[in-house]
């Protein structure tokens, strides 16, 4: 699924107007971003949580010559599901 099927899906179960539901998705997809870029976690109970984490500077090798290079430090993006979301995936998990 793409976001453009995402925003139709939404709208069609919503029974709101498409450019509402793609607005809205759109917004909120920018406000996480915001907020990860700001160095802060988004907690959606039920469904997951998104964080920065840092990975440190190491050596790396260029698959084409194998030559040694160096990768800065960066930051990634995390997400850990949550309870809700495990179960929808693994339905049969539900009495673990």
């Amino acid at each position: 699924m793409n976001l453009n099927e995402l925003k139709r899906r939404v709208s069609e179960r919503t029974e709101q107007d498409y450019e509402d539901v793609s607005r809205i998705i759109s917004e909120t997809l920018e406000v996480i971003g915001e907020t990860l870029a700001d160095g802060k976690t988004v907690q959606l109970l039920g469904f997951g949580t998104f964080s920065i984490g840092k990975r440190s500077a190491r050596e790396g090798r260029n698959p084409q010559t194998g030559d040694r290079i160096r990768i800065d430090a960066s930051q990634q993006v995390r997400f850990k599901a949550g309870q809700g979301l495990k179960l929808k995936v693994n339905p049969d998990r539900e009495s673990e």
